[in-house]
């Protein structure tokens, strides 16, 4: 019997795994289907980070990290025909998806898609209005590091918001023992006053396990 059990945890362990690198890194078909998830399951924390920005009708506005891609639209319904949006994202497979989702708006030019990560941006300093980064800072082990670039490709007015899911729901859950980095949110906090920025710290609803929006800018 504990040879049989012992085989379940391990089975259980590798597809908890997977579903985590899958997150962190979505790859193929099953990322595919991954990226479909995060929509549904992310939709209403992303829609909150983005109407934080408050940008104006020609701002220039990025999602990092932007999995599924429904962020993108959601930045793009933001601005009007003068404004522009990009992408930035480590895995092709969710590239290739938004390339194809969003033809007509990378035609026209009110899209870019970037490969990079939020450590290495492949964006000029001082070139954005706004920046959202969602469900994402779990994969990134240098988080000073990481807040610092985002930091730099903001201009002087520009706004920052990084939403994640409460650290005490996130720890609940099977798959985030596999490399997720969950660390607390005065932490987070913590962090990102340290690049510099003035920090606002708000939940998207009164649900004391609700999301969080971290919404920074320069200090004055």
């Amino acid at each position: 019997m504990s040879v049989l059990y012992g085989s379940q945890m391990g089975v259980r362990d590798a597809v908890m795994a997977g579903i985590a690198k899958q997150l962190g890194h979505p790859s193929g078909l099953r990322g595919r289907l991954v990226g479909a998830a995060l929509n549904r399951g992310n939709r209403r924390l992303v829609s909150a980070a983005a109407r934080a920005l408050q940008p104006d009708a020609a701002a220039a506005l990025a999602d990092v990290g932007f999995g599924g891609g429904v962020g993108l639209k959601f930045l793009l319904d933001s601005v009007g025909p003068a404004g522009s949006v990009h992408g930035v994202e480590v895995s092709e497979t969710m590239l290739s998806q938004a390339a194809a989702r969003y033809r007509r708006e990378i035609a026209t030019g009110r899209l870019s898609l970037h490969s990079g990560s939020m450590t290495q941006l492949p964006l000029d300093d001082g070139a954005l209005d706004g920046v959202i980064t969602v469900n994402t800072i779990y994969f990134v082990a240098e988080l000073d590091a990481a807040f610092r670039e985002l930091a730099r490709v903001l201009n002087s007015r520009g706004r920052l918001v990084i939403g994640l899911a409460d650290p005490d729901v996130m720890a609940k859950l099977p798959f985030t023992g596999h490399g997720f980095q969950l660390r607390p949110v005065t932490d987070v906090i913590d962090t990102l006053r340290s690049t510099g920025l003035a920090v606002e710290h708000r939940q998207i609803s009164d649900d004391v396990n609700a999301p969080h929006l971290l919404i920074a800018q320069a200090v004055a």
